[in-house]
């Protein structure tokens, strides 16, 4: 009985482990919350890693909860993003669970930076946040409120899955 305690146990760790990011190949995706000023919204990503730190991916975010005053059209509300992320967890030696990735993307409606976590509570699920700034907008003239959908701060949070 203490062997099959043990057994259990050690499985149970062994489950409860997972990596945040391997490298070349890996790839994760992710889906949750995107909450900014005037708009809450849905957020899905893709991310494969083409080497040791660095992946590549794509992003999309649609705002759902946007008030009737705003006159937001489907423009408005839709933004595509490719992205370069540096996974730096095994650089700053966060532990295998934990991955932290600065990194850029070039949207639809700007040219932005953004820096996101992840932590994996097994080998497959995990949850992110990431936080989401433009650096240069694309629309230099001053954007009504459903323009700045998309081109503000904005905050993901949500479920990852290593694929």
């Amino acid at each position: 009985m203490k062997n099959l305690l043990v057994v259990l146990a050690l499985f149970s760790i062994t489950f409860l482990s997972g990596q945040a990011y391997s490298g070349k190949g890996d790839s994760k995706f992710q889906v949750g919350a995107n909450f900014q000023n005037n708009a809450t919204g849905l957020n899905v990503s893709y991310d494969v890693g083409i080497g040791e730190n660095i992946s590549l991916g794509l992003s999309s975010t649609y705002a759902l909860g946007i008030k009737d005053e705003l006159n937001a059209e489907t423009g408005d509300r839709f933004d595509l993003r490719a992205r370069f992320n540096a996974n730096i967890g095994n650089v700053i030696n966060a532990g295998e669970n934990f991955d932290l990735y600065p990194g850029l993307s070039f949207g639809l409606k700007n040219f932005g930076a953004h820096l996101g976590a992840r932590y994996f509570f097994t080998s497959g699920f995990g949850i992110y946040t990431e936080l989401n700034t433009p650096i240069a907008k694309y629309e230099t003239e001053k954007l009504t409120p459903a323009e700045k959908i998309h081109n503000q701060f904005t905050v993901n949070f949500g479920a990852v899955f290593n694929l």
